[in-house]
């Protein structure tokens, strides 16, 4: 199998392009491949399919097999792969179609020929309890209190497409994210798990953010988590709409504008090397 292994901020993938669908073994692939020791080793493995809705169709595998809804760096690193191999006409405008938040406007800054920076619409935030999911039946769920193991935090439920649970704390740089993100990521709470993100408001147009995916665990960036990171900050009065988030991976711009309620993120996509893998 052809591949293309790519990044945005550090959250790697194996990119698969040329498949007509999505392969049945996905899942055992996804496992087998992102394996650091014995694989290719990646946050997720990637198939660029055909759309009826968009110019192309992202489907992600998390290394665990399981599949996510949405990844805003993965589709950075689609939009750039789409664009770099001219699959799109040299159009710095497309879309591409996910399974969590349908069809995303997506704009490309292009420098000698290849995609260097991309501005995606990630649409609008899901605020109600049991649609994020959680079991909380609640508009909107803004500083809930959530225990685990003798522990409370307070969290701010947001979906972008997949569930997030916003729980801020002094120094999110240095916080245990290996004690409390798996734990946090499979609490009753939240009946699809959740992605954990830890932060710490430094202005009113910065944060710092360190992320639990679920399904991969501790990466050095989360597109969709930095989204529901400024929704979480606007709803609690800790930012302003537009602020950027510093990732352990480097920083994303995000933007929730007041007009038509879209969260927009501008962020860096990276080719690291191509390859062939037997599979």
């Amino acid at each position: 199998m052809e591949f293309t292994k790519m990044n945005g901020l550090g959250n790697d993938f194996i990119v698969v392009f040329g498949h007509k669908e999505l392969p049945a073994n996905a899942s055992e692939l996804a496992v087998k491949l992102c394996d650091r020791f014995f694989g290719i080793g990646a946050d997720g493995l990637v198939y660029i399919l055909p759309s009826e809705k968009a110019d192309y169709m992202m489907r992600i595998m998390n290394s665990d097999g399981s599949e996510a809804e949405q990844c805003g760096n993965a589709i950075r690193c689609v939009a750039k792969y789409v664009y770099d191999h001219n699959l799109v006409g040299g159009r710095n405008e497309i879309s591409i179609e996910t399974i969590g938040a349908g069809a995303q406007k997506v704009q490309l800054t292009v420098e000698n020929g290849k995609a260097v920076a991309v501005r995606v619409d990630m649409g609008e935030p899901i605020l109600k309890g049991t649609q994020v999911p959680t079991t909380i039946d609640k508009e909107r769920v803004i500083n809930e209190p959530i225990e685990v193991d003798g522990r409370t935090f307070e969290f701010t439920a947001v979906s972008m497409g997949n569930p997030h649970c916003v729980i801020y704390v002094d120094d999110a740089a240095n916080f245990d994210l290996q004690t409390w993100g798996p734990k946090l990521e499979v609490h009753p709470l939240f009946p699809r798990k959740i992605n954990v993100e830890f932060v710490t408001v430094s202005s009113r147009d910065h944060t710092v953010m360190r992320v639990w995916e679920r399904g991969a665990g501790p990466t050095l960036a989360c597109g969709t988590g930095a989204c529901a990171t400024v929704v979480a900050s606007v709803l609690n009065g800790k930012t302003d709409r537009t602020a950027t988030v510093s990732l352990k991976g480097g920083d994303l711009l995000i933007e929730w504008d007041e007009a038509d309620n879209h969260v927009y993120m501008t962020g860096p996509a990276e080719l690291v090397y191509r390859g062939t893998v037997e599979v």
